[in-house]
């Protein structure tokens, strides 16, 4: 069963849209906007499972230069 995830990214200063750009090209990220408010990027992602989702959190889209941190919240509905 697919496991779908919103992603909200905290980045350098002045790069929330440079990284949402290179986050929208990650296979598996179906979306991804800079947003105001408290995080600078909410994504949405997709994987086949828990662990290949955490696959693609840490080793691709915390890996793009300019993401500070993120926070995983996965859907539960």
């Amino acid at each position: 069963m697919a496991v779908k995830a919103y992603i909200l990214i905290d980045t350098s200063p002045g790069k929330a849209r440079d990284v949402a750009q290179k986050v929208r090209e990650v296979a598996g990220v179906s979306d991804a906007h800079a947003v105001t408010g408290p995080h600078d990027i909410i994504a949405v992602a997709e994987a086949a499972d828990v662990s290949s989702l955490g696959q693609l959190v840490v080793h691709q889209i915390q890996s793009v230069t300019g993401v500070i941190r993120s926070l995983t919240s996965i859907v539960a509905d």
